[in-house]
């Protein structure tokens, strides 16, 4: 069995939906500008907060300066926002518990920025649950890149061979691919499980408790 299991955040971990697209409506809706269906963020999030800002715009509005601008307003509202709607999926914290009594390591790669990552991850499972957890920081490029992959790993000591990673979006998959990690595609989430093999998942989960299955 694996001794690192890395997780995304949104759609794998927690299901963040509602609270990303309340806050990015309420920004788009004090512009006087169309606002979107709970169901289209799906597509809009997983790659940073920057290019959800960038994909809810109308494509003739997308410039760097507005995306720029309405991401800090982006940023003021999530905040205030991140924690309303929020929660974990059924049957993640049994599978966290499980793993942790194996002994096994368990750590958090996602795209939000680090500190809404950090705010989620210590409010809803406690700080210092996770033995690396990290968010987008400044300096570090977002994923698919491995940086984050390989950050963890050089703080919990493992090797890639020994480390697997779950998430629900084609992102997640290449991110893994691209560190040298098994991977596997979790359909409970935001994407769908063509999307996951598309990608080359190496492994399918439709509950969090297939995770432990798969990889005992």
């Amino acid at each position: 069995m694996k001794k690192l299991f890395i997780f995304d955040l949104d759609g794998t971990l927690v299901n963040s939906l509602y609270d990303l697209a309340d806050s990015m409506n309420e920004v788009l809706r004090s512009h006087g500008l169309p606002t979107h269906g709970t169901e289209k963020y799906k597509y809009f999030v997983g790659n940073g907060t920057l290019k959800l800002v960038e994909r809810a715009l109308p494509e003739e509005l997308r410039n760097d300066e507005r995306i720029s601008a309405l991401h800090a307003e982006f940023a003021g509202v999530y905040g205030k926002n991140a924690l309303n709607k929020t929660r974990p999926y059924d049957g993640i914290p049994e599978l966290l518990e499980r793993l942790k009594a194996e002994g096994r390591l368990i750590a958090v790669a996602s795209n939000k920025p680090h500190a809404f990552s950090k705010l989620i991850t210590e409010t809803l499972f406690g700080e210092g649950y996770f033995d690396a957890d990290f968010g987008k920081r400044d300096g570090v490029p977002t994923k698919p890149s491995p940086e984050i992959m390989q950050d963890i790993l050089t703080k919990t000591g493992v090797s890639a061979d020994d480390a697997v990673h779950s998430g629900d979006s084609d992102v997640d998959i290449i991110t893994a691919k691209n560190a040298g990690i098994e991977s596997i595609g979790c359909t409970w989430g935001f994407r769908t499980r063509e999307e996951l093999l598309a990608a080359g998942a190496d492994h399918i989960a439709d509950t969090p408790a297939d995770i432990f299955r798969l990889i005992k």
